[in-house]
């Protein structure tokens, strides 16, 4: 089963956690310091919540689907290239707490989208670092990534 994910940047993660499990009627499926997801059934989601700044209002910070195997991952990268669109694949990453598979576009606006697979749990939050900054180890989940200047990739 495939899902679409939508991550939210929150300034009250707490807030958000209850508002959301209310909502959809389920619990976290996973929480860790600044970070909470749900697996929600119907309808399919993965709702992320990330902590963003005090006082800030919420943001969308990347949209994604959720696919089961990283042959899905690998078909979505061919198929996401073939269509002329600049994708950038990053297996065996780690973050939002995740071994991930996945291939990251972006939309005319600039939203980044994910297509990933976990394939683990895992302790840390990320293994890339952030927009013109080295990795700090926090997971800045739709962050673009830079080399040179040219975004690469994001986060989660």
């Amino acid at each position: 089963m495939s899902r679409v994910q939508l991550a939210l940047r929150v300034s009250d993660l707490e807030g958000s956690i209850a508002f959301y499990s209310s909502l959809f009627g389920v619990a976290p499926a996973k929480r860790r310091p600044g970070y909470a997801n749900f697996a929600v059934t119907a309808p399919p989601l993965k709702l992320v919540l990330l902590e963003g700044e005090p006082g800030k209002p919420t943001v969308m910070d990347h949209l994604g689907v959720e696919v089961e195997t990283t042959d899905e991952v690998n078909q979505a990268a061919g198929r996401l290239s073939g269509l002329g669109l600049f994708t950038q694949v990053e297996d065996d990453t780690t973050c939002c707490y995740a071994l991930q598979d996945k291939v990251w576009v972006h939309g005319p606006g600039n939203e980044p989208w994910e297509v990933y697979t976990v394939k683990e749990d895992s302790p840390d939050a990320t293994s890339i670092h952030t927009l013109g900054q080295p990795d700090t180890g926090d997971c800045q989940c739709g962050t673009p990534a830079t080399t040179s200047g040219e975004t690469l990739s994001a986060c989660c």
